[in-house]
């Protein structure tokens, strides 16, 4: 029993309720596809509700127990563990609403738990009032429910055009229902409810709800019912016996329930449909008890012949005038035969009727009851009531007529003899005609019932008036037709005076509609006599034009006789002979029927006021200046209003206004006082406190701005204009109408309404023109007086002022407010709600127009003052003392449910003045300052938000339908408040979005904690309203139902969640919120792609902010470590498995029944879904139909582009759009400007014309905005794939899944656009996007070979095919290809993808384990995967030809700077990998690298100038260094190298003067840039040199052929920059820029500066030579003193000092310092070993280039060599050991203790901590990365070491051979002379300087010893002595370790070993 005890907190009596409503609406009236199976589920489930109708849930003892016992031992609450303790105060209240509804204390409690949950939607109630009124929704739901469910049902009257099962399962289920008497319980609980009691119930409790729309629901389903089908006996004998008990209320009308009732009851003796050929007639009928069942007939004939007389006589009446003619019907048919008995009654019932006034009754107690008028049904009921009365008892009729001719005679008589009138008058045939006349003056649903009264007498022209009978021949109208019009003309005969008025009254009810009223004009045309006739004397009918015109022209001359003299003194007192009041009544029941006649028919209008004799507007207006009653001359004004509708008549009807001067603008001098109007109401009409004239004449005037507005009007006679008009309207009417006095307090409202209706017409129409604000004047009788302005201007000018009329227009806005929060009805509501209107549209248009006003009026320096109404509106209100006047406006959406225009209009001005950033902190202030006010508007925004009616409806022309006007205001308001959000949200807080999302304004922002509503006293915000409206049906599986139903609503509503998550101040507390309490984005993201045919640009916006909301989301939950909210949304994002049951990291099963219900289980039997994000692209389409051009015949194109491009504006959502609306306003000006007869003939052809412009003008922003959505989406789509690869953790997508990604993406990327009709605008975010996409491919597959994987795998290359990769590359080729000429920025994105795509297929650097064998592996190694894929891209390459090289080569040479760079570096990847040389043959031939060439001349300028200390850009230096880059690739080849020296590259490079500015390296340090982008201006001279250098050195290395004549060019560079290569070559600062610079510069020296190469450079003259000569010498002798500061103590500084001035990335830096010494003196070495080898082969005549000198290395001796040579042995097995030790950690890296990792990764990450970010795979692959550099960096170090050793050892030997074998020494007694040993030094010099001397010469002179006589013997011992130390047994078994480690490992020997035995054998030889 427990169990089933517990409490459902949803409120078992509301929760189920409130879902099967849903359900049957969604089915039934919404038509959703999925809902006729959940109807059936709901329908069985919830049978017993329908059955026992509203029965509550019993009271039980044991409930009680239960209850009461909750606050102590709690109580269990469905879908919650445990139980749960509830306070005291809780229980007593559900006692409380138990006994209240007598429910079960279980159904109370969990009403009362409800209704706390729903309270944050009813501000302002406590939860015991929500409970009751949950009590009773749930109630209304169950009757609505029933009510839909029998409307659909398959009968008679109607049908809702649902599909044929769902209409066949609601007839069975409902007819269940039927057939276990639901009518009785529903009359009974119609009696029972009863809202007195139960408000006496609820007074005594306190708590009220929906229960008057109960008793309707309940009362319109049976009504329903028998709409469709009949009743059974005995409950059509309840329904006659509760209708028996019925009251009116107290206006003598029926409520709404009982009409209801009454109505089902006329259906249940309605036959009418008998006579309707439809085709289930036969059924129908058989279905009918009237025809079936005798007994039916009988029971009710004789319960409504039955003399006792019924509550309502009237009622009774009403039902056996219903009977009556049912019998008389079936007395007519065949089966009506047996029923003689009861259809013979049907006149005795009919007289009965007739006794109980039926017509009466029809007219006050049905006609009278307000819900009358929106059932369609009544009104077609009683139609054919009264039809059938006319045309079935025409002998009734006829009595009833000779009754009113007998009463009129009597009448007659007793008003001649002057006597009491007769008691017996009855006035049936009066109410009939009355009854007839109300009925169908209304016609709210356009129905035009009354047409059937008239019968097409004359074969009509005009089709538009064939009426109902469009499909019947027009000869035989139907039998019934006839009838009727027959009654209507023959009752107009020979008409008695008595019903003259009655006549005149059905007459305007049957001309009410656009046909009826060319027929009842026809009539009254017929009726009279024609002239002719008149002159003899003859009259018409009374009824006729021809009377009712001669009337009122006998009236107009008898009164315009006694019009009196306006100065006269009795002017006031009218004579007494005029217009009786009975002629006053005929007057105004004539005037009404013209009225209603010409409103609806123009022909009638303009036939009447055309007409010659009668001239009714001339006659009218005389009337209007006599003496006649101000109600006549109303109706009067209102007549002519309605002839103002043509603009023909309005034309004429303001100069003849003006002529009679009825308001007077004209005084004639001496005039005391004023006339006219004027007059009248402040006399008149004031004194009887009634204003019927003003009224009509506002009217008058309101019609006649709309119809035309004549400019001159007046002229002559006064200053031409509107402007007296506007006056006494605004000063007279408006203005004083709050202190006047009425005597019907609703006449105040209508006064201001229709004022204000005028106003609102005139700023409507007004556009500021710069004419307005010029003084123009006119000449008036001789004088020049100023003009009038537009009245536009006029009240644009009030309101932009502190004027009256803006203070009234304000404070009519606070009483309005102020009314309707009384919420009681009060007189005059709805003209107060109309004034209330047209005051908020007049502050909008001001608004609106404010800006283009006061931008004119400042251009045109008038002398106006005006303020901005923005500002005037924060000015204080006198009413209630503070500045309050928006706040009042906003209090208008808190009227939204009532009010929905003046709502839409409050939130309109609201977002105009939210635009404004100062006023919104104001705002805030304003709306927050009350705590009460501020929940209430917080209230009336979620309103207005939370609407459920608000529908995206049409464009604005489709208003008929007022549900669906209003439907589409409510939604117009959403958007409204919507902008307004998200203007404010782009603006500083606080502001007014941030208040009304329920954020903090008064503490930062960001410490906001949303909750939701409800939860610790926070309210419901519009956040929760926007959310609710976007979570509807994310449930289901169709997906949001608003991204369906309110596509633009959506948009929005994404836009603002969007804006709350990217801005940083609410970005946190918002996702914290969507994240916990709503799990948002998952919900919305697994429905996408939205898909709509109909609003393709509103689902494209919505997706686009979704996605851009979910990558701000993956960012933030990756940054967070939220790895489960990441996964999630990864997945479904990503994953192309269906989605199966797997709940993230432990979270509980919650999840996984969420997961079922979405419906992501219908994929079982698929084994793969296509991944969200693919669909989604899919969504994207790419094609774009373009506008074709326009084709026109009279405008001029060009011009008209010009003026379509005049117009263009930038509207809210950034797009370029043409206003449509100025572009019609000009072209139609333009069509109006022209002049002559054939402009007019042509002019609609012209009109055409521009019609179609501005449909092609149209087109056009579709496609714009189409377009732009498009981007928007497509931007969106690269930004959330971007985040997916970037911004999540790597580890949450597999490598495999990651590459098999990409791959899908980039291949259907590719696809979409390289379709045919893809819009170009579209490529360059796909571009963008290509580009990530392929840098993260590159990534992936080098992070998978890095760690070891795939290679090995069949497939090729890593988890993703090479076919896949083949794919791709052809793709991305084309796309390079279809771009075109243009589009070159766009191409620089798939120039980065194509690199890095080729990146791919490179070789990582392997380690150089220096193992004997391996080169000749590798040599006979099979292909490996990265060759293989390189041959194969390259293949693919070449198969595109020509065309791609042309495009590559073109965009290398010119172009966008970024472009260019990335051409270049792609030429430089091809040509690396293109063996056959296709692509390089195509760059010289085609004259590309010739063209690269010679522009490097052009780039000197630009390179110089970034030598300043501030560049302007670096450019510049990008794209130098791209092109030698190139270059140096093409120098490889020895036949680019060639080809480049035939192009004259080092020619041009010698011009180049930048290689000459070397900067001051002290005096820019001051200058560095802090951030350390920007290098210093030597390191930017450095970047232009190296690269030089460079090439340099490649181009020496690749021409071995024709190795000289390149030598040669490059030493004549050398020679031309001489003066900087020595300056460099000195250099003190060792730096390591200046060390690269060393060994590039010493690199190219040693293979240049040689002797012979000059020869080689062709004829040079002997000046020159000796010149060269010098500076070869020169740089000769600098690089051997650069030896002496490489060697030695000199070399630890410079590493020491390296480190002191760089010691954070120290040991690379110490490694590449290293290598470049190294290479310095390898360098020089080599340098030394070829002038040596050169100058001779043999040593004895050799030169000698050091001295002799063995002891201290000093420069340059031998003694320097030979400590080079020690040295070097030592940093040989230094750098030997290191090297081993690193490749042993490579081999056993797994093993490494993670400091060591740590240490080793230190190089390679930067910042601070940022070793411990990383992961450990991470940290393995950076670790040995850094193993694999340091490997090959010691490998390139013991190749250089090993090279030194043998260039020493072979210099060593050279030297000594000469000093020791060939030298002769000195006389010995030279050096005992003084200074000997300062001249051997001098000998030396001279030695040096010599040495290098041309050989020619030298060998000329005959002996080498002469030049050396200076080297004595002592020197020559001494050499030999100190040798001998050096040259020891310990260095020379080391050099031959170092042969034996190294050499032969390299697989190459060496001549150590051989060198170090001569040397040996050298210094042993014995002196001789």
């Amino acid at each position: 029993m427990a169990a089933q005890m517990a409490v459902n907190s949803g409120a078992s009596l509301w929760g189920p309720l409130k879902e099967l409503w849903e359900t049957v609406d969604g089915a039934v009236l919404r038509r959703q596809p999925e809902s006729v199976h959940l109807l059936d589920l709901q329908l069985k489930k919830h049978k017993p509700s329908f059955l026992s109708l509203f029965k509550n849930p019993p009271k039980s003892a044991e409930q009680r127990e239960k209850v009461r016992k909750a606050s102590t031992e709690g109580i269990a609450i469905q879908g919650q563990q445990g139980s749960r303790l509830l306070p005291e105060q809780l229980l007593t209240e559900a006692f409380i609403l138990s006994d209240l509804f007598d429910i079960g204390e279980l159904a109370a409690l969990e009403l009362l738990l409800a209704g706390e949950q729903q309270q944050p939607h009813f501000p302002g109630l406590t939860r015991g009032l929500v409970a009751v009124l949950l009590y009773w929704d749930g109630k209304l739901c169950v009757a609505n429910s029933l009510r839909t469910l029998i409307q659909s049902r398959h009968g008679k009257t109607f049908t809702l055009d649902l599909s044929g099962e769902l209409v066949a399962f609601t007839t069975r289920f409902t007819d269940e229902l039927m057939s276990q008497g639901l009518t009785k319980r529903i009359l009974t609980l119609v009696s029972e409810i009863s809202v007195t009691r139960e408000f006496e119930r609820l007074q005594k409790e306190r708590g009220l709800g929906n229960l008057l729309y109960c008793r309707q629901a309940l009362a319109d389903s049976l009504f329903s019912w028998t709409c469709q089908s009949p009743l059974s006996k005995d409950d059509t004998l309840a329904l006659i016996g509760h209708l028996e008990t019925v009251t009116a209320q107290a206006d003598g009308s029926l409520d709404s329930v009982n009409m209801a009732l009454v109505m089902a009851l006329l259906y249940c003796l309605d036959v009418s449909f008998i006579e309707q050929g439809t085709e289930d007639r036969e059924d129908l009928l058989q279905a009918l008890p009237l025809l079936t069942e005798r007994q039916y007939v009988a029971a009710v004939h004789s319960r409504l012949m039955d003399g006792q007389s019924w509550k309502l006589p009237g009622l009774q009446a009403v039902c056996r005038l219903a009977w009556a003619l049912s019998l008389r019907v079936l007395s007519q048919l065949p089966q009506g035969s047996a029923l003689v008995e009861f259809t013979e009654a049907d006149e005795a019932l009919a007289d009965q009727a007739l006794l109980g006034d039926v017509f009466l009754f029809m007219k006050e107690g049905m006609l009278g009851c307000e819900t009358f008028a929106q059932e369609e049904f009544y009104i077609r009921r009683l139609h054919s009531l009264i039809t059938d009365f006319l045309a079935l008892m025409p002998m009734k009729v006829k009595q009833l007529r000779n009754r009113a001719d007998e009463d009129a005679r009597l009448v007659h008589m007793s008003l001649q003899m002057d006597s009491e009138l007769p008691s017996s008058l009855r006035k049936d045939l009066d109410h009939l005609m009355i009854l007839i006349g109300e009925f169908y003056s209304r016609d709210p649903f356009g129905l035009e019932l009354g047409l059937e009264f008239w019968c097409p007498t004359e074969s009509l022209q005009h089709t538009s008036l064939q009426g109902s009978y469009l499909g019947m021949a027009l000869q035989r109208p139907p039998h019934k037709q006839v009838v009727l019009s027959k009654f209507v003309r023959q009752m107009g005969d020979l008409l008695p005076s008595t019903l003259y008025i009655s006549y005149l009254r059905m007459l305007k009810g049957l001309a009410n509609g656009p046909q009826c009223a060319h027929y009842c004009f026809s009539l009254l045309k017929t009726n009279g006599a024609t002239h002719s006739d008149n002159i003899q004397g003859v009259s018409g009918s009374p009824v006729s034009w021809e009377h009712f015109f001669h009337s009122l022209m006998l009236y107009h001359e008898n009164l315009r006789r006694d019009l009196p003299n306006p100065d006269a003194a009795h002017y006031r007192h009218p004579p007494l002979r005029g217009i009786t009041q009975r002629e006053l009544e005929g007057l105004t029941s004539f005037l009404q029927l013209l009225t209603t006649i010409i409103t609806w028919s123009e022909n009638a209008r303009l036939a009447l006021c055309e007409h010659p004799q009668w001239t009714p507007v001339v006659v009218m207006l005389g009337l209007l200046q006599c003496s006649v009653p101000p109600v006549l001359k109303a109706e009067l004004l209102h007549c002519l209003a309605a002839f103002g509708k043509s603009p023909e008549i309005a034309a004429s009807l303001w100069q003849s206004l003006e002529y009679t001067q009825i308001l007077q603008t004209v005084r004639a001098p001496g005039q005391r006082q004023a006339a006219g109007i004027e007059v009248e109401l402040n006399e008149i009409e004031s004194s009887c406190e009634e204003y019927p004239l003003t009224r009509g004449f506002c009217h008058l005037i309101s019609t006649l701005v709309e119809s035309s507005l004549p400019v001159n009007l007046g002229a002559g006679l006064r200053v031409p204009g509107f402007q007296p008009y506007l006056n006494f309207l605004r000063d007279s009417v408006f203005l004083p109408f709050p202190t006047r006095a009425y005597r019907r307090p609703a006449e105040k409202w209508e006064v201001a309404d229709s004022a204000l209706e005028v106003f609102h017409k005139l700023l409507r129409d007004y556009e500021p023109q710069p004419s307005d604000f010029v003084q123009e004047m006119v000449e008036l009788q001789g004088e020049q007086v100023p003009a009038h302005k537009p009245p536009g201007h006029s009240i644009m000018f009030h309101l932009l002022n502190d004027s009256p009329m803006l203070a009234l227009c304000l404070s009519l806005l606070e009483e309005g407010v102020r009314q309707l929060d009384t919420y009681a009805p009060f007189p005059g509501k709805k003209h107060l709600e109309s004034a209330v209107l047209h005051c908020l549209c007049l502050l909008d248009l001001a608004l609106q127009k404010e800006v283009v006003f006061m931008d004119l009026l400042r251009e045109s320096q008038a002398s106006l003052l005006v303020s901005p109404l923005e500002q005037l509106l924060q000015g204080v209100s006198p009413q209630t003392r503070r500045a309050d006047h928006i706040v009042s406006i906003a209090r208008y959406l808190y009227h939204s449910s009532s009010n929905p225009e003046a709502a839409f209009q409050s939130a309109k001005i609201l977002r105009r003045i939210a635009n404004y950033p100062n006023i919104q902190i104001r705002l805030v202030g304003d709306f927050t300052h009350d705590q009460a006010v501020s929940d209430k508007l917080m209230a009336g925004f979620v309103e207005c938000l939370d609407n459920e009616e608000a529908e995206e409806g049409a464009e604005k022309g489709d208003d008929s339908d007022q549900q669906k006007k209003v439907a589409r205001i409510r939604h117009e308001t959403q958007i409204h408040i919507l902008n307004l959000l998200i203007t404010s949200l782009e603006l500083k807080t606080p502001n007014l979005a941030l208040y009304l999302l329920g954020y903090e304004v008064k503490k930062p922002v960001s410490s906001t904690n949303l909750q939701d509503p409800g939860v610790l006293g926070c309210p419901r915000s519009c956040l929760h309203a926007i959310l609710s409206l976007l979570q509807r049906g994310t449930e289901k599986r169709s997906g949001p139902v608003l991204t369906q139903q309110a596509p633009h609503l959506a948009e929005l509503c994404y836009q603002v969640i969007y804006q709350l998550c990217a801005c940083p101040d609410t970005s946190g507390p918002t996702m914290r919120y969507l994240r916990t309490s709503q799990d948002f984005l998952f919900s919305h993201l697994q429905h996408l792609p939205f898909i709509l045919p109909s609003n393709q640009i509103a689902a494209l916006s919505q997706m686009s902010w979704l996605m851009k909301t979910a990558a701000i989301e993956l960012r933030v939950t990756s940054l967070n470590r939220q790895r489960s909210h990441t996964q999630r949304l990864v997945s479904l994002l990503l994953d192309d498995q269906p989605h199966t049951q797997h709940t993230a990291d432990g979270e509980s099963g919650m999840e996984e029944e969420t997961r079922s219900v979405s419906g992501f289980l219908h994929f079982d039997t698929v084994s793969k879904v296509r991944r969200k994000l693919l669909s989604v692209l899919d969504a994207i389409d790419f094609s774009q139909d373009m506008p074709e051009l326009l084709q026109l015949d009279f405008f001029e194109r060009t011009q008209i582009e010009q003026v379509i491009s005049n117009c263009e504006h930038v509207n809210e959502q950034g797009h370029t759009v043409c206003n449509v609306k100025l572009l019609h306003r000009v072209l139609v000006a333009e069509v109006n400007a022209l002049q002559g007869m054939a402009a007019i003939g042509q002019r609609p052809l012209l009109m055409e014309e521009v019609n179609s412009i501005l449909q092609q003008v149209v087109d056009r922003n579709r496609v714009r905005r189409s377009l732009s959505a498009k981007r928007h989406a497509l931007q969106s789509w690269r930004s959330l794939v971007e985040t997916l690869l970037t911004a999540c953790p790597a580890d949450l997508i597999p490598a495999d899944d990651r590459q098999l990604i990409i791959r899908d993406l980039l291949l259907d990327l590719h696809d979409k656009v390289l379709s045919e009709d893809a819009a170009g605008e579209l490529m360059p975010i796909v571009a963008g996007a290509v580009f990530t996409l392929t840098a993260h491919l590159s990534q992936s597959v080098l992070s998978e070979q890095q760690q070891g994987v795939g290679l090995e795998a069949s497939s090729g290359f890593a988890s993703i095919a090479n076919s896949a990769l083949h794919l791709i590359l052809r793709k991305l080729l084309d796309f390079i290809l279809c771009t075109g000429g243009g589009y070159q920025r766009l191409r620089a994105h798939l120039y980065g993808s194509l690199l890095y795509y080729l990146q791919i297929a490179q070789k990582p650097e392997e380690p150089d384990t220096l193992q004997t064998g391996a080169m000749w592996e590798r040599l006979t190694a099979p292909e490996d995967g990265f060759s293989k894929l390189q041959r194969e891209n390259l293949a693919i390459i070449e198969s595109y030809g020509k065309s791609l090289m042309e495009v590559v080569c073109r965009d290398a040479c010119d172009g966008h700077e970024i472009s260019r760079m990335l051409a270049l570096a792609v030429l430089d990847r091809i040509l690396s990998i293109d063996r056959q040389n296709q692509w390089l043959v195509y760059v010289c031939n085609s004259g590309y690298l010739r063209s690269l060439v010679e522009s490097l001349r052009q780039d000197d300028a630009a390179l110089q100038s970034l030598l300043t200390p501030q560049p302007p850009l670096l450019k510049p230096l990008y794209i130098y260094e791209s092109k030698m880059a190139l270059l140096t690739r093409v120098a490889k080849t020895g036949q680019g190298a060639v080809e480049l020296l035939r192009c004259g590259l080092v020619a041009q490079l010698m011009e180049c003067q930048v290689f000459d500015m070397v900067p001051d390296s002290d005096a820019h340090r001051v200058m560095r840039d802090p951030s350390g982008f920007i290098p210093s201006p030597m390191d930017r001279y450095r970047q232009i040199l190296l690269p030089t250098l460079r090439l340099f050195q490649v181009i020496l290395t690749s021409t071995t052929m024709n190795h000289q004549q390149g030598a040669a060019q490059v030493l004549q560079w050398l020679i031309v920059h001489a003066d900087t290569i020595q300056a460099l070559l000195r250099c003190h600062e060792l730096s390591m820029g200046a060390l690269q610079e060393l060994s590039l510069l010493t690199g190219i020296i040693s293979k240049t500066a040689l002797p012979g190469v000059l020869e080689m450079g062709g004829e040079v003259n002997s000046a020159a030579l000796m010149e060269f000569q010098g500076h070869i010498n020169r740089f000769q002798r600098l690089c051997l003193s650069l030896l002496s500061c490489l060697v030695g103590s000199e070399r630890e500084r410079l590493l020491k000092q390296a480190e002191i001035s760089a010691p954070g990335d120290s040991a690379e830096r110490r490694e590449e310092m290293e290598v470049a010494m190294q290479q310095v003196c390898a360098n020089i070495m080599e340098y030394c070993q070829t002038l040596l080898l050169q100058s001779s082969t043999q040593a004895q005549f050799s030169i000698c280039l050091f001295s002799p000198s063995g002891s201290e290395p000093a420069a340059p001796s031998l003694g320097l060599v030979l400590y080079l040579l020690k040295n070097s042995a030592a940093d040989f097995f230094r750098f030997h050991q290191s090297h081993r030790q690193s490749l042993s950690k490579l081999q056993s890296l797994d093993q490494l203790p993670p400091e060591e990792l740590k240490e080793l990764c230190q190089g390679l990450v930067s910042g601070p901590g940022g070793v411990e970010k990383i992961s450990s795979v991470q940290r393995s692959l950076l670790a040995k990365r850094r193993l694999v550099q340091l490997i090959n960096n010691r490998a390139k170090l013991l190749a250089l070491c090993s090279y030194v050793i043998e260039t020493c050892l072979f210099v060593l030997w050279r030297h000594l051979e000469y000093y020791l074998l060939h030298c002769t020494p000195t006389d010995p007694k030279d050096s005992l002379l003084p200074g000997a040993s300062l001249y051997r030094s001098l000998c030396l010099f001279i030695l040096n300087i010599f040495s290098s001397d041309s050989f020619g010469g030298l060998q000329a002179s005959g002996s080498r010893g002469l030049n050396l006589s200076r080297v004595s013997q002592q020197d020559l011992d001494l050499l030999k002595s100190d040798m001998v130390a050096g040259f020891g047994e310990a260095l020379q078994r080391k050099l031959l370790e170092v042969e034996g480690l190294y050499s032969q490992v390299r697989s190459r020997y060496t001549f150590i070993q051989a060198l170090v035995r001569r040397i040996r054998g050298l210094l042993r030889q014995p002196k001789s």
